[in-house]
């Protein structure tokens, strides 16, 4: 039974090691990455920022934008059919500084919530930690997405270099990104 009362007086907890200040992006399932794609671009008005061949995602996928940031938007074209609740891929929410990135992986490893990924991906070149809420749906905490400059072009696959891990992605960090822990008692020795 849903207890209203109870929900209605839930607050932030006090003294959390990070803050989300934004959401971020949205990544969704697609069963025409194209013509998605085109829905995007040419109804909405999304730039195209970056593009997956079928090789490095099964389906293609497409990362898109409506501000400075690498993308907003992402469609993977992995849906076979039309289907309630297969739609969402992930959600992901930016804070402000990779400190809060480290703060809120060791959060969730403290609270035993299971880590699908800690590190840098590859487009986008953002630090990340992705986990999934109760009801499995994937979440991502990120910081240091690339933005898209005036001339419009994003970071050249060459640069993208994803790593396995936060200290192995700032041990190596991608041309331009600044990597400093502010904090480097955060650091695991």
């Amino acid at each position: 039974m849903f207890d209203f009362d109870r929900v209605k007086r839930l607050e932030r907890p006090k003294g959390l090691p990070f803050q989300i200040g934004k959401i971020g992006h949205v990544v969704i399932n697609v069963r025409d990455v194209a013509k998605s794609a085109e829905f995007y671009t040419q109804i909405l008005g999304f730039q195209i920022s970056d593009v997956y061949p079928d090789e490095m995602v099964p389906g293609g996928m497409v990362f898109m934008r409506c501000n400075t940031d690498h993308h907003g938007i992402a469609l993977i074209g992995s849906m076979d059919k039309a289907a309630p609740n297969v739609e969402l891929n992930h959600i992901a929410f930016e804070v402000p500084s990779l400190d809060d990135v480290i703060r809120a992986r060791d959060h969730l490893q403290r609270h035993q919530v299971p880590i699908d990924f800690a590190g840098r991906r590859r487009a986008g070149c953002q630090i990340a930690v992705e986990f999934r809420d109760p009801d499995n749906h994937r979440l991502e905490i990120y910081w240091g997405i690339d933005q898209i400059g005036s001339e419009g072009k994003a970071r050249s696959p060459a640069e993208w270099d994803g790593k396995p891990s936060i200290d192995a992605a700032i041990a190596a960090p991608v041309p331009g990104q600044d990597l400093t822990v502010r904090d480097p008692s955060l650091l695991k020795s």
